[in-house]
């Protein structure tokens, strides 16, 4: 077992969380994660700064702000009054220049205000099991060709983060795959090596990865780099 592996562990879902109401910001509102972000958020009692440039419908605990991620001013204003922000901004096609540049100005507009940031990345930074030489996103195994430049982009989100010295911030790569499905409040937590199953594969629902965010969030860890999976 690789050393990265060593702090992998199954977490049932708010056995220990802390009951301080947060203001998270969520950046990608309506996305895929974004959205189930702001559902595990309100679940559990916390205010949401919902951020999108097509503004979410207003709910309870839930405060639509329409910002475009492109206007570092807008953004930066935006963020006003959180206590914490999650980003979950993808580009397909790959856009590693806008990746990296909102990316930027979130942790500097949080390191000014004692913000603490959650950047939802890419997988592709993530170190290949049995490989600890060779980044998911060369590994064809779990990469097809036309996501390589998607797979970039992620790695160069991630060096954005470990550039800037004054924010606090931790990146979460997903594993291989994520898509829609049950909420079961389960997964295992690893820090910078891709997680699999026994039979070789590496998944979560969106649904159990806000589970795992919330949880984050709420229990702050040390690890700057971290990924989760299925609680198999």
């Amino acid at each position: 077992m690789l050393a990265a592996q060593l702090d992998i562990r199954r977490r049932p879902s708010m056995t220990t969380r802390k009951t301080t109401t947060l203001t998270i910001a969520v950046l990608g509102a309506t996305g895929m994660v974004g959205s189930r972000v702001i559902a595990e958020a309100r679940s559990r009692g916390h205010r949401v700064l919902a951020l999108s440039r097509k503004p979410v419908n207003e709910e309870p605990h839930v405060t639509p702000v329409p910002v475009d991620a492109a206007d570092p001013s807008a953004l930066r204003e935006a963020l006003t009054g959180a206590d914490a922000v999650v980003v979950t901004v993808r580009t397909f096609p790959a856009d590693a220049a806008f990746l990296t540049t909102t990316t930027r100005t979130v942790l500097d507009a949080a390191a000014e205000r004692g913000i603490r940031v959650l950047v939802v990345g890419g997988a592709g930074a993530l170190r290949s099991p049995g490989d600890d030489d060779l980044l998911v996103a060369d590994n064809p195994a779990y990469v097809p060709d036309e996501y390589r430049a998607v797979a970039a982009a992620g790695v160069a989100q991630l060096a954005t983060c470990r550039e800037h010295e004054s924010a606090d911030w931790v990146y979460l790569s997903p594993p291989a795959r994520l898509e829609p499905g049950p909420r079961t409040g389960h997964y295992r937590r690893g820090t910078d090596t891709l997680l699999t199953a026994p039979d070789g594969t590496s998944r979560i629902s969106a649904e159990d990865l806000a589970v795992a965010i919330l949880d984050e969030l709420e229990n702050e860890g040390t690890d700057r780099h971290i990924t989760v999976a299925d609680g198999v």
